[in-house]
């Protein structure tokens, strides 16, 4: 019988400013599953009471941001005027478009204590149509998000759409963000509710797909969604994320996704010299911001 695994990527350490994430995707042999095109594994991660997250005033365009947080909790700012905390199970949701600013901190009350921080950073291509649509906000509730039961499988859709359940969080293509918890050893055929690419992460626990056995810090890619299943050893949990990969290659630079690399080059000069227009400031967050990365030599990943 022929692997269904097509790939194994291992996390690799990545800076965000003052915080080390583990990086998912992308990676020189994989550089998208499905729309996604960008996963940030933030944490686990204990913060002394002089130590936080501050993520300034940084630009987007092309993509969409979901950010998920498993514990801790992240304070979102934006040029359209969005303030809100970020709390674990909830979903924010930012469609960046032509142009959107946004910062990510500590929240105040947060900033003298100690705390912790874990979660799950994660951008999503948009399709050609709307790359240069108007940038958009959307904050959901954990009670917002479809969660169920199955033969003791916990499920959860916080993005986008399978066979018989949809998430209200508005994506722009078809595609799918899923997680599943066990507390004991299942067998889960999930393939008949998926379609196009599929990649897996296990946060913790493992599982076997094939004979062989996976654990966290591992991106697993299936060659065809639809032969998706797997057994859990235990107590598990895990992602599985994808949907229908776009027609045009996405084009990458820093904080910026695009079909087409003279848009990507006109925020690069947008940025640089700060283009209110393009980029507005952020109410209440516009003291300092992230400068524009100078290009690195590309490693091989």
């Amino acid at each position: 019988m022929q692997s269904n695994v097509g790939l194994i990527l291992e996390e690799k350490a990545a800076d965000i400013g003052n915080f080390m994430v583990g990086r998912l995707l992308p990676f020189r042999r994989k550089r998208a599953v499905g729309p996604f095109v960008f996963i940030d594994h933030m944490g686990p991660a204990c913060l002394k009471e002089y130590q936080n997250l501050d993520v300034p005033p940084h630009p987007h365009i092309g993509l969409s941001t979901l950010t998920y947080i498993f514990e801790g909790a992240i304070f979102h700012r934006d040029s359209l005027g969005n303030n809100i905390e970020i709390k674990p199970g909830e979903v924010n949701w930012m469609t960046a478009g032509k142009g959107v600013v946004h910062s990510e901190r500590t929240p105040e009350y947060l900033r003298k204590k100690d705390k912790f921080l874990h979660g799950l950073q994660i951008w999503i291509g948009l399709p050609k149509k709307l790359e240069q649509c108007e940038p958009s906000f959307y904050h959901f509730n954990k009670e917002d998000i479809p969660a169920w039961e199955e033969n003791n499988i916990s499920y959860k859709l916080i993005a986008g759409e399978i066979k018989d359940k949809k998430s209200p969080v508005p994506v722009h293509s078809p595609l799918y963000f899923i997680e599943i918890k066990t507390k004991s050893a299942q067998k889960i055929n999930i393939g008949n509710k998926l379609f196009g690419e599929v990649g897996m992460y296990v946060l913790n626990g493992t599982v076997k797909i094939e004979n062989n056995d996976y654990g966290s810090k591992q991106l697993l890619i299936s060659k065809n969604a639809s032969l998706c299943e797997f057994e859990t050893n235990g107590e598990t949990t895990l992602y599985l994320f994808g949907g229908e990969p776009f027609d045009e290659e996405r084009f990458m630079f820093w904080n910026f996704v695009n079909s087409d690399k003279s848009i990507l080059e006109q925020a690069k000069e947008n940025w640089k010299n700060q283009n209110l227009e393009a980029f507005p400031k952020i109410p209440n967050d516009n003291k300092d911001f992230v400068p524009l990365p100078k290009p690195k030599i590309s490693k091989k990943g």
